[in-house]
């Protein structure tokens, strides 16, 4: 969980930059703030997006004085937490009303009402741990494992190879995947690989080092990539908010 404050106006929009985990963003600032997802769709106050949300770099957040807890979740656990799985988004973005009715209006009152982070996080913890008692049914372990592989390698394996470990088919891994985490492994994969090399790049690490350090063919195959999922060169990508702010939000240090 993190917690942002935007004070005064978003002018230009927040670019989301896409993620490997499902996103929960529970708004409770003075006035609702909107997510226009590139297609025309817009979202007003809290909501959930799927795995890669973001892709193409189309997705942004306007608003005025923005108050909200985001919250990442494996997308391996998120159907049980938020009573809508991975697969069922799609990538795409759900507003929490459509999904919680009136309690996500109840949830924003609360949180408004709450006077520090730390009473928010503890408040947002205790509510994801509540709606675990109305649990989905549970993802395949195997389909778990191969998740868990993808993020941990940073994207850095081969899906053939997944199959083979769990002694199943290439077309059963990619249909039992996808229908639990709502993207096939391949563009998992993708998703992770892209995840490490952009936060490399944020931190001050050179394009052609990732590049050969993150499994791309050269650095122009990581230029590509990063188009892909941002829509902004790697060379403009390193001062994007939604990225810059990683470190802080969410320290790689646990001790931070």
């Amino acid at each position: 969980m993190a917690g942002f404050r935007v004070p005064g106006t978003l002018t230009e929009g927040l670019r989301l930059v896409p993620h490997p985990a499902v996103m929960l963003i529970l708004e409770f600032g003075p006035s609702p703030s909107t997510v226009h997802d590139g297609a025309g769709g817009r979202h007003r106050g809290s909501l959930v997006a799927g795995p890669g949300f973001g892709s193409g770099g189309g997705v942004r957040a306007w608003g005025e004085h923005v108050e909200c807890v985001q919250v990442r979740l494996s997308p391996v656990v998120a159907g049980t937490v938020l009573g809508v799985g991975p697969a069922e988004l799609a990538g795409a973005m759900v507003s929490l009303d459509d999904l919680w009715g009136r309690e996500a209006s109840r949830i924003r009152e609360q949180l408004g009402g709450i006077s520090s982070w730390a009473d928010r996080f503890a408040y947002t913890e205790g509510l994801l741990l509540a709606s675990r008692r109305e649990a989905r049914k549970a993802v395949d372990p195997a389909v778990i494992w191969a998740w868990h592989r993808i993020v941990e390698s940073k994207g850095l394996v081969r899906v053939d190879g997944l199959a083979d470990d769990l002694g199943w088919s290439r077309k059963r891994l990619w249909s039992r995947f996808q229908s639990a985490i709502g993207i096939p492994p391949k563009r998992a994969a993708r998703l992770a690989r892209f995840d490490h090399a952009v936060h490399r790049l944020v931190a001050g690490s050179g394009a052609a080092d990732v590049a050969a350090d993150s499994g791309y063919c050269d650095q122009s195959h990581l230029h590509r990539d990063v188009m892909a999922f941002t829509g902004a060169t790697p060379a403009t990508v390193v001062v994007e908010p939604f990225l810059t702010v990683d470190d802080r939000a969410w320290p790689s240090d646990p001790a931070a």
